[in-house]
């Protein structure tokens, strides 16, 4: 069985001559393979399809993909989406009294997934010519715990609550103050308890357009959790927030899970671990098919999903690992001084930020760990030369490239426009094709208007053009935002090896302990009171600036013993308490 899916962000029809029509062998035979829809798209016929992909390789644009799939798949197809569209084949199980999470790259089927089993979404078993009835959909799962649950969420037996993936769509919505949003949607009574729970209640009388992202993300949670719900559905949980905020969501989760069925979608694999107690994988090509793997045991799932292959199922669906390697940390007194600074201080109206006296090395990678709101964008703003320090002098000589934490597409033209026009002859640099392009799948934008690209598409392209600047400090705050776990992984080694082959340093800040576990040589760690008092030192050596970083989180973690990834200790177990003991709250 083969399947064909027509990209349409990606199909520019206007600037090509139609090249999958063209070189078709059944059309060159007089056969409609490929024909051309009145939009002027094309629309490939699968029952006469060959499947060559002639078509795949002639495109200019990367449109079209013709994919092979096993003949069993058939039956399994749940949903798809028009003729040439995405397909998604077998869903999740529910599960009582566990956290069942949903883990894979973006664009195969995970929202897709959430969205059926809430019934915002009603599947249609690959009929996307007409409407199909629940009916329908519990005869062809009949037999199944999924017929089951079909029946009662048809009938309203089962109330669901889904957490929305983009939260930052929150004001487009809805305007006005957050407790009347939360009014709104209040079925428990308990906005006060659900407030304090997550630490919001300085946000009830603030304006939902004037919230930040992760202000946004807590509301978006608090809404939920005030839903009178049998299962809960939450798509991205933790993107905005730091670890602190994503350890205490993480274990409300965990609560509610004790009385109801709950569902997560999760990029960061710490948290995922942390979180879950099953885990189903979704495999399979971005933007053209799903496939939802046979539940695993979260430990197993996560070690599968780094390996690229489940045994189970003798399915290899990626070509590479993501391996955690504990590299040996520089010798940084034998390193030369790229950068110093003195003890700084930044003055805002309620806002303190002192930054003890520290340097970055050439040829090394600085994580930058500590809560939102104490300092670190602040910090690597004064290093790029955005902010100027109320106390101290940062050396303005040399060349420094910058990434915001905040990305606003404000060119309008194309991607390889902006590119030309930002980065000229880097373009045909061989090291920086290979190194950095390919593996951010930068090609695969060019033709994209950089004012239509996603979150995820967006922040690839940012770090790309970042990394493409001659510099000689690259400061790059949260790369891993809106990225999925296998881009994160990606953009991490990306970083890495650029710095390592060129001999340039890098500041890197984010929330994602997996990612700065790959990226960093040493780190600087940000303490204080959120908001108010903020105070950043280091760098330290890993193990000095995550132990300093970890207590006052309060919590332990351990290396997976076949895997080496960093692993979270639950709280209060054997493990915790002895590393507690020893001082080791990384790795013992």
């Amino acid at each position: 069985m083969h399947i064909a899916v027509v990209i349409y962000d990606r199909c520019q029809f206007k600037k090509c001559n139609y090249e999958c029509r063209t070189y078709c062998p059944p059309v060159r035979m007089g056969i409609d393979t490929v024909v051309i829809t009145e939009k002027g798209y094309p629309r490939i016929i699968e029952e006469l399809c060959e499947g060559c992909g002639i078509c795949v390789h002639k495109c200019p644009f990367d449109a079209i993909k013709i994919i092979g799939l096993p003949e069993e798949l058939k039956e399994d197809l749940v949903h798809q989406y028009g003729e040439n569209g995405f397909r998604l084949y077998r869903l999740p199980m529910a599960q009582k009294d566990k956290v069942v999470g949903l883990l894979g790259p973006n664009g195969v089927g995970k929202t897709t997934a959430l969205n059926i089993l809430s019934g915002n979404i009603i599947p249609n078993l690959g009929n996307y010519e007409r409407e199909v009835k629940w009916d329908e959909v519990i005869e062809h799962f009949a037999g199944s715990v999924m017929a089951e649950y079909f029946s009662r969420l048809r009938d309203g037996d089962i109330k669901t609550a889904l957490k929305p993936q983009y939260v930052d769509k929150i004001p487009r919505v809805f305007k006005g103050k957050v407790k009347d949003l939360l009014a709104k949607v209040d079925e428990k009574g308990n906005i006060d308890e659900i407030s304090s729970l997550l630490g919001i209640e300085n946000t009830l009388n603030r304006e939902v357009a004037n919230l930040s992202g992760g202000e946004l993300q807590s509301i978006a949670i608090a809404a939920t959790l005030l839903k009178d719900a049998d299962v809960y559905f939450f798509d991205e949980p933790s993107s905005y927030l730091d670890i602190f905020q994503r350890l205490k969501i993480a274990s409300i989760i965990r609560e509610l899970s004790k009385k109801n069925m709950v569902f997560v979608v999760e990029h960061d694999l710490a948290i995922l671990d942390f979180l879950t107690d099953v885990i189903h994988i979704l495999y399979g090509s971005e933007g053209a098919y799903g496939i939802v793997s046979q539940i695993r045991a979260t430990r197993n799932a996560i070690n599968a999903y780094l390996e690229g292959y489940l045994r189970e199922e003798n399915i290899r669906f990626r070509e590479w690992k993501i391996e955690f390697i504990e590299h040996p940390p520089k010798k940084r007194m034998e390193l030369p001084t790229l950068i110093k600074w003195p003890y700084m201080e930044k003055k805002y109206r309620d806002f303190l930020l002192e930054i003890y006296p520290g340097e970055i090395k050439i040829g090394e990678v600085v994580g930058v760990v500590g809560p939102n709101a104490t300092g670190k964008t602040t910090f690597v703003k004064i290093l790029a030369g955005v902010l100027k320090p109320d106390k101290g002098n940062i050396d303005e000589s040399i060349k420094v490239s910058y990434k915001p934490q905040y990305i606003k597409p404000e060119f309008d033209g194309t991607v390889e426009e902006l590119l030309i026009l930002s980065l000229k002859d880097r373009l045909n640099n061989g090291f920086f094709k290979a190194e950095v392009m390919h593996p951010l799948g930068i090609k695969y934008l060019l033709h994209k208007d950089v004012q239509s690209l996603s979150g995820g598409e967006m922040q690839r392209l940012a770090i790309a053009l970042c990394l493409g600047l001659d510099a000689d400090l690259y400061l790059i705050d949260e790369p891993s935002a809106y990225l999925d776990s296998n881009q994160r992984m990606i953009a991490a080694k990306v970083i890495r090896r650029v710095m390592e082959n060129t001999g340039k340093s890098a500041i890197v800040v984010d929330h994602d302990v997996y990612f700065i576990d790959i990226i960093s040589d040493d780190v600087m760690v940000f303490r204080g009171k959120p908001g108010i008092h903020g105070i950043g030192k280091g760098p330290f050596s890993m193990r000095e600036g995550m132990n300093l970083f970890l207590k006052d989180v309060g919590i332990t973690f351990r290396r997976d013993k076949d895997t080496r990834r960093p692993r979270i200790n639950t709280p209060g177990s054997y493990a915790d308490r002895e590393q507690k003991a020893k001082g080791e709250y990384y790795y013992s």
